[in-house]
């Protein structure tokens, strides 16, 4: 979570000077005030972090209030509340100072009041005002305190939430910035509602596609495991110290068994390594964009996710089409916003310089990106030809939308049954081979 750091200092000519950075950690506002040092000429002095304190103080009916106040020194705090009449204050550090981030839902909720009573003509610093007070997340609670407090000092909206991108995400905060100077603000509001509930949905079905029956299949392929080394054996190996011949599925798996159970260990690293490679490769910037495009390249559901990450870049331009500076800050904006690392970078490496360095106009420098389908192409030409470049975004985000989620769903359908099929199937091998040895019978004496 970002927080506030103050720093006192001298110039050279023996002025006092303080400002505030807002930063992740103290090294990185130390590295943000050895910047602003080196360039104002001066030498820091001091660095504050802005914390919370508890402080009791005494009202003049002999009543005792208790409160939590944010301020970067205890000695600052009880200079405020002495200047407010109570010069005797007892006050403390909040010792487990932990800022939970809000959740995804707070901040959905958030922009669909903020939209809701932006369209009933409440002013945007009442609104800001009573979601703050309504809000149960203390960080939410704060940062719409603070942002409010910035607005009235006439700050730039794009600027303030930009500070605020880790509380509201990368880009609901640069969407509500820029709805700051919309002439629409509850447009605005409405289209990043719209963006934040089809992103979750996006995950969402990623997660059922391709997460959810892999770690099944996983789970499953564990447990038998587990029953062929350890349980099956168990009751076997009795018929073969009693020296009965098993039947040919019985061996069988006993010598599965056997051989699992003296090379699993290089066999769990044969498996395990290569996924923890794979994991961490996938974190870092080549990984990602490999990540992504084997992802559209997935039959069936690839072309579906490759769908809505076309439907998330059409529903972001045309949400800023009309509020952007430019179309390059669009686009970008689009780009960053599709959920798909191969795409923006294709985007931002192709598409942008063409326009920017050659001048190319947006369908050929799209094209060029090699990262949309015919179709979207087409309707951007279309919207182009028209002037209705706009229009044309918003029919491809429909259009999309209802297809992802029809197909989609049938999709997820189909492979739980599937996954089902596939667990009936070990399942029913199972008690095959261990009603097989429900068959063999001891020989009886002297037979």
């Amino acid at each position: 979570m970002q927080k506030e750091y103050r720093y006192t200092g001298i110039s050279q000519n023996g002025k006092a000077i303080q400002g505030v950075v807002i930063a992740s950690n103290k090294s990185r506002a130390k590295k943000l005030i050895r910047e602003i040092e080196e360039k104002q000429n001066f030498t820091v002095n001091k660095i504050d972090q802005k914390k919370n304190f508890i402080y009791k103080v005494k009202l003049p009916s002999g009543k005792k209030v208790k409160g939590k106040q944010t301020a970067f020194s205890k000695q600052e705090l009880a200079q405020a509340l002495e200047r407010f009449g109570y010069p005797n204050a007892k006050i403390e550090p909040v010792l487990f100072d932990f800022q939970s981030k809000p959740s995804f839902a707070s901040i959905l909720m958030f922009v669909n009041l903020s939209s809701f009573l932006l369209k009933e003509q409440m002013s945007y610093d009442k609104i800001l005002r009573m979601l703050a007070d309504e809000e149960s997340n203390p960080t939410l609670r704060t940062t719409l305190k603070k942002i409010e407090g910035e607005l009235k000092k006439g700050k730039e909206g794009t600027e303030v939430f930009s500070r605020y991108a880790d509380v509201f995400g990368k880009f609901p905060a640069y969407m509500l910035g820029l709805a700051t100077k919309s002439g629409n603000m509850a447009e605005v509001y409405d289209a990043t509602a719209k963006f934040m509930e089809r992103d979750m949905e996006y995950k969402k079905s990623l997660r059922q596609a391709l997460m959810t029956p892999m770690f099944t299949v996983l789970a499953m392929i564990a447990a038998v495991l587990y029953y062929i080394i350890s349980i099956f054996p168990t009751t076997a190996e009795l018929f073969i110290k009693s020296g009965v011949e098993v039947p040919p599925l019985t061996a069988a798996t006993l010598q599965m068994s056997d051989f699992f159970g003296a090379n699993w260990w290089w066999m769990a690293l044969l498996i395990i390594i290569p996924i923890v490679i794979l994991g961490a490769w996938w974190r870092t910037p080549k990984g990602k964009v490999w990540r992504d495009k084997m992802i559209i390249n997935l039959p069936i559901v690839g072309k579906l996710l490759h769908k809505s990450s076309i439907e998330i870049f059409c529903r972001v331009f045309a949400a800023i089409y009309s509020g952007a500076e430019n179309n390059i800050e669009t686009i970008q904006a689009a780009a960053e916003a599709c959920r798909n690392s191969y795409m923006e970078k294709n985007i931002k490496e192709i598409t942008i310089p063409l326009m920017l360095k050659e001048g190319m106009s947006l369908v050929p420098a799209l094209t060029a990106a090699k990262v949309f389908n015919k179709t979207t192409l087409s309707r951007f030409k279309t919207g182009s030809e028209t002037g209705n470049v706009l229009t044309a975004a918003e029919q491809i985000a429909k259009f999309y939308e209802k297809e992802t989620t029809y197909k989609m769903q049938n999709l997820i359908q189909s492979i739980q049954t599937l996954i089902g099929a596939f667990i009936g199937i070990v399942i029913t091998a199972l008690t095959v081979v261990s009603a097989e040895i429900a068959t063999v019978s001891p020989k009886t004496p002297g037979m």
